[in-house]
């Protein structure tokens, strides 16, 4: 061994040793009677260095020198007053506790602490740097290993070695402890490889799903119902849901096998599985799923403020709130907008109120929200809108309530002509199986979602429950709402709300709740539209402000002339889910499985007709949506 390397261990040595027969003089002071209470616990044995054997060099001049090959001879000795002063004589390579430090292919031994020492908490990390502390004892400067307090403290990072390894070097990332009287301390916890990841219950993982599925299209459930027939549209929405069920668990199948690293997401996955193609693809309608989404919530949020701010006008300039008639053939609260109530004038062509042509639904009111939410985009983080989703779930049970205290006081109203034509299915289904297609969506984001659960192996029992939950609610919505308007069924309209009058108590609640849900939620589905645009064409999202404004900007317009123009959310829920269920939740998920099969060589022919026939489920559905008329 080379001079500079024997005086390094022979510093190391005399420092050990300094340590140890300091602890054994400390508990030499110790009365008997707290002897006695040190030794109730079982003694350990530590080892301590003897000078009387030869080093031995490793070979490696990269070796740290606790870990190098010296084979060392040690005497036992025995503390009484400190559990801490345990040291473990192990190999380092066969150490459960701190892992490989060396990679010498020598039996390498290490002295080892078997407890951490209880840490002060301000105190400066043992490292290799000189610290404050005066004088340093020797061990501080010549430690090749700091000690920790917790494991996630330690960072491994890799080190080439000369000889062409690698070798596992902890960082100083936590907090040391002053030199001083080893303590008595409790047993730290084991260090186990578990990962730190944070977790959920199979409950909470299931209301997650429920929860994330509902949306805007609860107000489209009975106007989708209108537009299928009663019985084939609660077909449809078991089909439809039992499907995108399937595709969804097929998608955590292929995760499993193949999710590996960064293959965490279905635009990976379609990367690794299918090529840069379906990459591109699976790219480009999620922008269109979170583009549609923002359209959808934009016309919604327009709804909700116009007719909040008309109610609060007539309060506030004393203006009578109830209409000047009544007719006596159903409920005053309700109202058909197609059939126009108001001297049978279209309410869509007679689009504002008593604050004037100024305050208008379909012309300005679009214009007036985006000066009020525009600024809101342009936040770097949307950290802070996420505090606010408790809100959604307020919104979603306040609405079940809703549908429910309003379909209860009506009672059924259906005659024997509407039961007998309730089995019908009529023309204008593929606006109810196109609006599922998007009612039903989670798939680019189950996959992340599904990762937190507590008990992977529960992932596929509590998807299923989850779209259970989902379908159920859709079922009770629709369906009650449907039996027991009073009016007739074409009079329902794509946001139920619609259907009231804007001085209904409830319906004031429900547009006030929802419209605040929205505006909290709208930033966020903004932000992550904004994301994967910059990320798609930039290949990174932090890009500078002007491109951050310019796709804002451009967002926001898109959105004001479909809230002037296209001010239907039936219509933009229904092309917007047989668009992107087309590839998202019928095509990507099928061929990736297939994919998955015959990578594994267990893929069939069964199998293989069976996905490849979802897929054109998809294209008719979608194709089918440019044949129907709403009118």
């Amino acid at each position: 061994m080379k001079p500079k390397r024997q005086a390094e261990v022979a510093k190391l040595e005399a420092g050990l040793e300094s340590l140890l027969s300091h602890a054994t003089l400390s508990g030499e002071n110790e009365t008997a009677k707290q002897r006695q209470g040190m030794y109730e616990r079982k003694p350990r044995r530590a080892w301590s260095v003897s000078d009387t054997s030869p080093p031995q060099d490793s070979g490696s001049e990269s070796a740290p020198l606790l870990s190098s090959g010296t084979h060392m001879s040690f005497s036992p000795m025995i503390f009484h007053d400190s559990d801490t002063s345990d040291l473990d004589f192990s190999p380092i390579a066969d150490s459960p506790r701190y892992g490989s430090a060396g990679t010498s292919n020598f039996n390498s031994m290490a002295i080892l602490p078997r407890r951490v020492p209880l840490l002060a908490h301000d105190s400066p990390l043992i490292t290799l740097h000189q610290t404050n502390i005066s004088p340093p004892p020797p061990y501080c400067r010549e430690g090749y290993y700091q000690i920790h307090n917790s494991l996630s403290d330690l960072v491994i990072d890799d080190s080439i070695c000369k000889d062409g390894g690698t070798r596992p070097i902890i960082k100083e990332v936590g907090r040391g402890f002053l030199p001083g009287p080893l303590p008595l301390i409790q047993d730290p916890p084991p260090i186990t490889s578990k990962s730190t990841k944070r977790t959920q219950s199979s409950l909470v993982t299931i209301f997650s799903i429920w929860n994330t599925i509902l949306g805007s299209s609860l107000l489209t459930m009975p106007w989708g119902i209108a537009m299928a027939g009663l019985i084939p549209g609660i077909g449809l929405m078991l089909a439809m849901g039992g499907l995108c069920l399937y595709t969804a668990y097929r998608l955590l199948q292929v995760h499993k096998y193949h999710g590996a690293g960064d293959n965490g997401e279905v635009t990976a996955l379609s990367r690794t599985l299918l090529g840069s193609w379906a990459e591109y693809i699976a790219k480009t309608f999620s922008i269109t799923v979170m583009l549609g989404a923002n359209i959808a919530y934009w016309v919604l949020m327009s709804n909700f403020l116009y007719y909040s701010v008309n109610f609060l006008y007539d309060i506030i300039a004393g203006l009578p709130i109830h209409p000047p008639f009544t007719n006596e053939s159903h409920a005053t609260e309700v109202l058909c907008p197609k059939q126009g109530l108001y001297n049978d004038s279209n309410l869509h062509d007679h689009s504002y109120d008593n604050m004037g042509p100024l305050w208008d639904l379909y012309k300005t009111v679009p214009i007036v929200l985006a000066i009020l939410i525009f600024p809101l985009l342009n936040f770097s983080s949307a950290t802070f809108f996420m505090k606010f989703n408790s809100l959604g779930t307020v919104s979603i049970l306040y609405l079940i309530v809703f549908v429910i205290v309003k379909s209860t006081s009506w009672g059924i109203n259906m005659d024997n002509k509407a039961w007998e034509s309730s089995w019908e299915l009529r023309p204008t289904f593929p606006a109810l199986s196109g609006m599922l297609a998007l009612s039903f969506f989670i798939h680019n984001i189950i996959i992340t979602i599904m990762q937190n659960n507590e008990n992977q192996k529960n992932n596929g029992r509590d998807l299923t429950i989850a779209y259970i939950l989902v379908i159920c609610t859709y079922i009770l919505i629709g369906i009650m709402f449907y039996v027991c308007f009073p009016l007739a069924k074409s009079c329902i309209e794509d946001n139920l709300l619609n259907n009231f009058q804007k001085w209904d108590g409830l319906t004031i609640g429900a547009r006030v709740v929802l419209f605040f849900q929205l505006l909290t939620v709208y930033p966020l589905i903004a932000y992550m539209l904004r994301i994967q645009i910059l990320s798609a064409i930039f290949k990174t999202s932090n890009c500078t402000k002007s491109y951050v404004l310019i796709v804002n900007i451009v967002t926001v317009l898109i959105c004001v002339l479909f809230a002037i123009f296209m001010p239907r959310v039936g219509t933009i829920i229904r092309y917007t889910g047989a668009m992107s269920g087309f590839i998202y939740v019928f095509t990507l998920p099928s061929l990736l499985h297939l994919m998955s099969m015959y990578k594994q060589g267990k893929m069939t022919m069964i199998s293989a007709i069976l996905h490849l026939t979802i897929p054109i489920i998809g294209v008719s559905n979608l194709a089918a949506q440019f044949l129907i008329s709403e009118d």
